[in-house]
């Protein structure tokens, strides 16, 4: 796991490495101050029994002192510097290796993620690995160092002080392991409450003019109410938890001054001599500097496990934060080009040739089973078939959006997996049943297709589309602004710029998955009739509920619980199959009774 978020660090290796570099030299810096400093208190004691010399080496002191100062804040100044540095540095390519890695999925992956639980990776997640990254290159650092350098300077001023650290240091580290363990499994459940509010709030906005129309909006809130409140809950056990790590260090810490303190003076008692022109012990194991030291050495020794305990809790929150990133990153695209792939597609024709297909190995049968089918280039094929009959799961296949799981799918008399996907997907235009427009201009939007089309390539398909006269009625026509979603055009228009979109690419196959539900039946009629008259050599796949939009088609397929029932022409059909022809007459007479 380590190994795969580290590939993220890239250019940013020398900030990384030099933030250690700049923090070991704070904390010597920090750790040799105290000692400076009762050298210089005990120069003053040693001063009053006749010393001469005393301002001249209260100012040696004092100007070491600044001098250790001032290095000290500027180790801890760069090291700031390049920590931030690093760990921005390190949170940018991560990101852009999430998104990266999630242009290269097929659509079998992207079916294993929840868009709401990769949006929480890339911003809640990522954030979380970015302090925790940031912690470990700086603080994680400096707590060792202080706790080592700190340790080993109250050893050399009085090892038998320093033993109360052999009861003090067990008790701190036996109950971070304590809080750890019991924190870690919560912290993992917090971040799976953050994919359920994301996901609601991501549903709620999507569909707020369902909402509004239905009057749901106090049922929404309390449903967002409800995932907040339940990530609340599993967040406040392990917040109570991680809690306990500040007041613990902070005893521990103070009980340590304590005993430093009292048995420190009597050290210094029992074992110098008074002196009255003093009013001192002088000759001790321990001197009233070195007591001094002392405490100040037991701040940092405790201070440094304190952060360190800080460091890890951060860590903890984003162990689970990180394992969700890798699991993205390690994510492997279940399509891949081949090792010598083709890179031309001769023509538009198909052919299915013993394909069945499952979504998942873990499912109970597959959503296509023995399909054979020959499609001519430049035919136009219609697919009818009722909900669950697999007819988007066929028309996915051609374009290597899946792969199948037995038999072989055939374009231009190749198998498909024989091209490279890009060369593949660019001669393969789809028009998806959820249309999608990005936010930007009319025109932005439909260079999708072709980034280099001219106004008058835009203007053509636009036209072929029945786009053309919609988008004259607006006062920036082509240049109009369209909203994220395409929220400020209506159905039926938002589907025609994505046809007009996927003509711009000059395909050798078109597939309109029921792209035309929401336009009426003239408009309808008017994309197919062009459709026949300027784009003749491409191949057509139209998937539709009506009859209507495929009763031209060269040929018609009929699905049934993914298998084909029948195929054949609109006469054909009606003279032979029972489903065809039921649903030609319901919608026929609905028709009827609606005139």
């Amino acid at each position: 796991m380590v190994k795969t978020l580290l590939k993220s660090v890239r250019e940013y290796k020398k900030a990384t490495m030099l933030t250690p570099v700049f923090i070991t030299l704070e904390v010597v810096m920090e750790c040799l101050i105290p000692y400076v400093m009762a050298l210089m208190i005990d120069t003053i004691d040693s001063a009053q029994a006749g010393s001469t010399d005393l301002l001249g080496q209260i100012v040696m002191y004092g100007g070491i002192l600044i001098v250790m100062a001032a290095v000290s804040l500027t180790g801890g100044f760069l090291a700031g510097k390049y920590a931030a540095i690093a760990s921005t540095g390190f949170a940018r390519n991560l990101r852009h290796d999430l998104y990266y890695q999630i242009q290269k999925f097929s659509f079998a992956n992207i079916d294993k993620f929840s868009t709401s639980s990769l949006v929480t990776r890339m911003t809640t997640d990522v954030t979380n690995v970015q302090n925790s990254f940031q912690m470990i290159i700086r603080i994680a650092i400096r707590c060792p160092l202080m706790f080592v350098f700190s340790l080993v300077m109250c050893i050399t001023i009085s090892p038998k002080m320093s033993m109360i650290y052999l009861i003090v240091i067990p008790v701190l580290v036996a109950a971070l392991a304590a809080i750890i363990w019991v924190s870690y499994p919560r912290f993992t459940r917090v971040f799976k409450k953050y994919d359920a509010i994301n996901e609601s709030i991501q549903e709620n906005v999507k569909a707020m003019r369902v909402v509004k129309s239905y009057v749901r909006e106090d049922y929404e809130i309390k449903k967002f109410n409800r995932a907040a409140e339940d990530m609340q809950r599993d967040f406040k056990r392990a917040d109570r938890i991680i809690a306990l790590n500040n007041p613990l260090m902070s005893l521990c810490m103070h009980v340590a001054v304590l005993f430093i303190s009292i048995f420190g003076a009597k050290l210094i008692m029992e074992t110098g001599v008074w002196d009255p022109e003093l009013n001192a012990s002088v000759g001790g194991e321990l001197t009233t500097g070195g007591l001094s030291s002392l405490i100040t050495y037991n701040a940092q020794v405790l201070m440094s496990l304190m952060m360190l305990s800080m460091v890890l809790v951060m860590i903890i929150m984003s162990v689970a934060s990180a394992r969700r990133i890798v699991e993205v990153l390690n994510e492997e695209s279940t399509l891949h080009n081949p090792e010598h792939p083709v890179y031309d597609v001769e023509d538009g024709s198909v052919e299915f040739e013993n394909v069945s297909f499952r979504y998942s190995e873990k499912a109970e049968k597959n959503a296509l089973e023995g399909i054979n089918l020959k499609i001519k280039a430049g035919e136009t094929v219609g697919i009818l078939g009722g909900t669950g009959s697999s007819k988007s799961s066929l028309v996915q296949l051609i374009p290597r959006l899946y792969d199948t799981t037995e038999g072989v799918v055939r374009v231009g008399g190749r198998d498909v997996r024989d091209y490279d996907l890009d060369t593949l997907r660019n001669q393969v235009a789809f028009v998806l049943q959820k249309n999608v427009l990005f936010s930007g201009t009319i025109k932005e939007n439909l260079r999708w297709g072709d980034a280099n089309a001219t106004d008058e390539e835009i203007t053509r398909v636009c036209k072929l589309a029945q786009a053309d006269d919609f988008i004259q009625t607006f006062p920036e026509k082509y240049d109009t602004y369209i909203e994220q979603g395409g929220t400020n055009v209506s159905g039926g228009q938002k589907q025609r710029l994505c046809i007009a979109r996927a003509l711009l690419k000059k395909p050798k196959i078109l597939v309109l998955d029921d792209s035309t539900s929401a336009v009426d039946t003239k408009t309808d009629a008017l994309i197919r009739k062009a459709f026949r008259e300027e784009i003749p050599d491409t191949t057509k796949f139209i998937i539709a509920q009506r009859v209507a939009s495929v009763e031209d088609a060269d040929k018609i397929i009929v699905m049934e619980n993914g298998r084909i029932n029948a195929v054949g022409t609109h006469r054909e059909l009606l003279e032979n199959n029972e489903i065809y022809r039921e649903v030609y007459y319901s919608q026929n007479k609905a028709g009827e009774q609606n005139e």
